[in-house]
């Protein structure tokens, strides 16, 4: 085992995940929901407690896991969960209701990402989480940096799983993804950092503006 693999084991040893988590995560692999790994959900929820994020869009539920992650650091948030998928979205539902999570603070929407995301309020919210579908990461990510207030992050799972970092694959999914990554180094727009992990996450942040 590599240096590498070692501490990659490690780290999702050591995360402790809360029991309504992990009985969220049980259903929505029963379901083939793929919800994000303990780790990725454990740096989700330092990132929402460190913003103190009061609305959050999640794009993609992993059958609740990545939301109750979320709202686990931020307990008094919000949060708008869409998922074309009626059954991943009624499993989280029952996630959050096993959660006691109040009605009043969850609104869940059946449809397509790039059906629902162009009619959200812009600049409306402090997170916006996209785990869905990998053909429509840079078209989820453009609204994400839409619909987040200044200073607010677009966070994406899963950035390392399709091979982005692997200069050999030249698929559209990991062109998609390595394109992604590496255009947010250079943005002036916003602050971006990449977690190797899990299967990364990578940090969008954007800029308040300048005085």
């Amino acid at each position: 085992m590599s240096g590498h693999e070692a501490n990659e084991r490690f780290v999702q040893e050591s995360t402790v995940e809360p029991e309504h988590i992990a009985r969220a995560r049980a259903h929505a692999l029963e379901l083939g929901a793929a919800p994000i790994s303990p780790a990725v959900g454990a740096q989700a929820a330092v990132i929402s407690a460190a913003s103190r994020a009061l609305n959050i869009v999640e794009v993609g539920t992993g059958g609740g896991v990545s939301g109750l992650w979320l709202l686990h650091g931020s307990p008094r948030a919000t949060i708008t969960t869409i998922d074309s998928e009626p059954e991943h979205l009624g499993a989280a539902r029952s996630a959050f209701l096993d959660a006691r999570v109040p009605a009043a603070r969850a609104r869940f929407i059946t449809g397509r990402a790039a059906d629902v995301l162009p009619r959200m309020n812009e600049a409306s919210y402090d997170i916006v989480f996209i785990d869905a579908d990998p053909e429509g990461v840079i078209e989820y990510v453009e609204h994400g940096l839409r619909l987040v207030r200044a200073g607010g992050t677009v966070l994406i799972p899963r950035v390392l799983a399709h091979g982005a970092a692997d200069p050999v694959r030249r698929d559209p999914v990991t062109t998609a993804y390595r394109s992604l990554i590496q255009e947010v180094q250079s943005s002036p727009a916003v602050i971006g950092a990449l977690s190797t992990t899990g299967e990364g996450l990578l940090q969008l942040t954007t800029r308040p503006p300048e005085d």
